[in-house]
């Protein structure tokens, strides 16, 4: 395996499980410095002894991306200690209970749009000049499909972000950074479970794989 991504500085957002956590993983086993951010500090201690027996570096930040001020201070700090990130990979989300159309209650909508919508929002406003001085600036955000039936409020908010991310790639196609809007197959995650219960995930596709296939895509394998 090289190291191509030797000196390179990455923030994960969602770090803790699923395709946050493999993709993680994947940039530091190529040499980047991840910051991993979520807000279950077990999951980044895991993930963080998992990075560093493989010979890996991490720097752990928990926290709650719908704080605006943990999140500007994280990227003033990312900034003063390194003076940029290289790359950002975007891997939070909020799922509700799953609910007719109609039965959608206003906590579950306001949930689903400080985390998936606003957050995203805010970190896109943040973390693009923390990504700008980099030679290479590259931004990465999952999207993936949902049921037709009882996730509404979840679709809402995904295909909010997914139009996020789509005009800052546009916008960014001549001066950067290059924003990836990626698609993994599906995967045996908690957010799946949420949509298939029971399903046999014998079947799926493990998250350390679609990193390795998508992330491999960007930066080379």
């Amino acid at each position: 395996m090289t190291r191509a991504l030797e000196g390179r500085v990455a923030l994960v957002t969602g770090a803790s499980r699923g395709i946050g956590a493999a993709s993680a993983e994947w940039l530091a086993a190529r040499g980047a410095h991840v910051v991993a951010v979520a807000r279950t500090t077990g999951g980044l201690e895991e993930l963080d002894d998992r990075i560093q027996a493989a010979g890996g570096a991490a720097t752990l930040a928990p926290m709650d991306v719908t704080d605006d001020d943990a999140i500007a201070y994280l990227c003033r700090s990312i900034h003063d200690r390194w003076g940029r990130a290289d790359i950002w990979v975007h891997s939070a989300f909020h799922v509700t209970a799953l609910t007719p159309a109609p039965h959608v209650t206003a906590k579950d909508l306001d949930a689903v749009i400080a985390t998936n919508i606003r957050a995203t929002a805010r970190l896109i406003a943040m973390v693009d000049p923390l990504i700008q001085p980099s030679d290479d600036p590259h931004a990465v955000h999952f999207h993936d499909a949902w049921p037709d039936k009882f996730a509404g409020a979840y679709g809402m908010a995904k295909a909010a972000q997914r139009a996020l991310f789509d005009a800052w790639a546009h916008e960014g196609e001549k001066v950067g950074p290059k924003v990836h809007v990626l698609e993994p197959r599906p995967m045996p995650t908690a957010i799946r479970a949420r949509f298939y219960p029971g399903e046999d995930t014998s079947r799926l596709t493990r998250p350390a794989d679609e990193a390795a296939r998508l992330l491999g895509g960007i930066f080379g394998t």
